[in-house]
């Protein structure tokens, strides 16, 4: 089975730089966020329907590895995939020069369900992210 995927092309804003034209470092992460947002909606479960469901998903763990600096004005594709849902969701996560394909950073990161409005972790992924999934539980 394949698991969803989902990407986001981003002019990059002078507000993400440095002096230099080069992004912080720590706005790569917001670029994570766009993909992994452009992912939820494809499978029908962005975060106001997760509260919807009952649940809410930290992240628990972020990993990132710079490749290569992204500066000012550049067109990026930050892309998401799912890469575990059963006990966890792990999201891995790629940016990408929109023009070369040369990768620019890649990561993960680990997110668990919790119930609402009591924040109990869960120790396996809820029915329903296995359904917006497609998968039968």
């Amino acid at each position: 089975m394949t698991l969803p995927t989902a990407e986001a092309e981003i002019l990059v804003p002078f507000h993400d730089c440095d002096p230099l034209g080069i992004v912080w470092h720590g706005n790569y992460t917001r670029y994570f966020e766009v993909a992994r947002c452009a992912l939820l909606d494809r499978i029908a479960y962005n975060y106001t329907e997760m509260v919807e469901s009952g649940y809410a998903w930290p992240v628990i763990d972020l990993h990132l590895r710079y490749v290569k600096a992204i500066r000012f004005n550049q067109r990026i594709v930050a892309s998401a995939t799912i890469e575990e849902w059963e006990h966890r969701l792990k999201i891995a996560y790629a940016i990408r020069d929109a023009a070369s394909g040369e990768r620019l950073a890649r990561g993960h990161t680990i997110q668990v369900a919790v119930t609402l409005p009591d924040f109990q972790m869960q120790y396996a992924s809820p029915d329903v992210l296995a359904h917006k999934l497609g998968i039968s539980p």
